[in-house]
């Protein structure tokens, strides 16, 4: 799909079809999207109508499948939504197959939203291929306002700033099983320092957020290193997100530190936390921004993984009218609310 922009509907993949893929359909479907394509591996979901997984009344005619070559050369499609779980060497292979059809992509990897040191050969080859097919490809999500834009523009009310300090807390109950099992949910000590503890080179859902804001600000990386500690139930614990109680002893989540030395100066230090078992409860995020004065700012939500959907949503428009190539939105402005169809900001033809 080349980048000629017609005043028609927009027309969508959507790859994943999990609790999170199923809520970006949903917004997508709201926003006036067409989709003409689902895909997914989960044989739970496979076969299943879209319309039952967005939760409409009404089924929708389109059933996903698991064959995703089959899906976008029967579909021609103007943007694809890749809501898959795993670093970017792992999603690798599955971002390369709507790039190759010429399809304008956004994947919500934590790692992809500044992949430039973490995984530098992949991004270099994803970038290649988007612009020999002339499509965009970037990453957004909860990340994109709530740990870089709305901080970046906060930090423009400073002078000088020598710390940038953010803490962030997450209900995982909201989201995917795979998502909770790379928190290490319910594994037992062992399990969580074999597989998950041990693995301190291995990016974080923050780090690659504490990169692009060095980067938004216009800091250098000297320096940056995580700690990796689990959160451990102090007694049984219920998970609706699991369906089970985890015991007392082993993992409701995990608690990730980032501390992040720039050539300029400037420390950026974040901490996010991730648990289930606190269904309910608000996501708080709070932010300091220290230097010739201090600037503090305490954010409560009801919801991430809504708030994550709309700003993908939110962002289909740009990503179409964007030069092609893999662009972090640390190169875009803001998010912007869009309360028309998607189609409607798009530019006559």
């Amino acid at each position: 799909m080349n980048k000629n922009i017609e005043t028609r509907t927009i027309r969508a993949i959507q790859y994943g079809c999990g609790k999170m893929g199923s809520l970006i359909m949903k917004y997508l479907n709201e926003k006036g999207v067409e989709i003409v394509g689902a895909i997914d591996n989960n044989p739970v979901l496979i076969g299943q109508d879209i319309g039952d997984l967005m939760g409409l009344n009404q089924k929708l005619g389109l059933t996903v499948h698991s064959h995703p070559e089959e899906v976008f050369a029967a579909n021609p499609a103007d943007v694809c939504i890749v809501a898959i779980n795993g670093l970017l060497t792992e999603i690798y292979p599955l971002l390369t197959i709507p790039l190759k059809y010429g399809v304008n992509t956004i994947t919500t990897c934590s790692e992809a939203v500044f992949p430039w040191t973490t995984s530098p050969e992949f991004a270099k080859r994803l970038d290649e291929l988007a612009k020999k097919n002339y499509c965009t490809l970037t990453a957004s999500g909860y990340q994109d306002i709530f740990w870089g834009h709305l901080i970046s523009n906060l930090a423009g009310g400073s002078q000088k700033i020598n710390v940038l300090e953010g803490t962030t807390n997450y209900n995982l109950e909201e989201y995917g099983i795979s998502m909770a099992k790379s928190y290490g949910v319910d594994f037992n000590i062992d399990e969580f320092n074999k597989k998950i503890g041990q693995n301190n080179l291995l990016p974080s859902p923050i780090w690659n957020a504490a990169e692009w804001l060095a980067a938004r600000l216009g800091w250098t990386v000297k320096n940056i290193n995580q700690k990796l500690v689990p959160i451990i139930a102090e007694q049984p614990t219920l998970s609706s997100l699991l369906n089970k109680t985890i015991s007392a002893g082993n993992c409701l989540g995990l608690t990730v530190t980032i501390n992040l030395e720039t050539n300029e100066g400037p420390i950026i230090q974040l901490q996010h936390r991730g648990q289930v078992g606190s269904a309910g409860q608000l996501n708080i995020s709070e932010w300091t921004i220290k230097g010739e004065f201090t600037t503090k700012l305490r954010l409560e939500q009801e919801s991430t993984i809504k708030t994550a959907c709309a700003t993908i949503v939110n962002r289909v428009p740009e990503v179409m009218m964007a030069k092609p190539g893999y662009i972090t939105t640390n190169n875009w402005p803001g998010a912007s609310y869009r309360e028309r169809p998607l189609s409607s900001y798009l530019p006559l033809k």
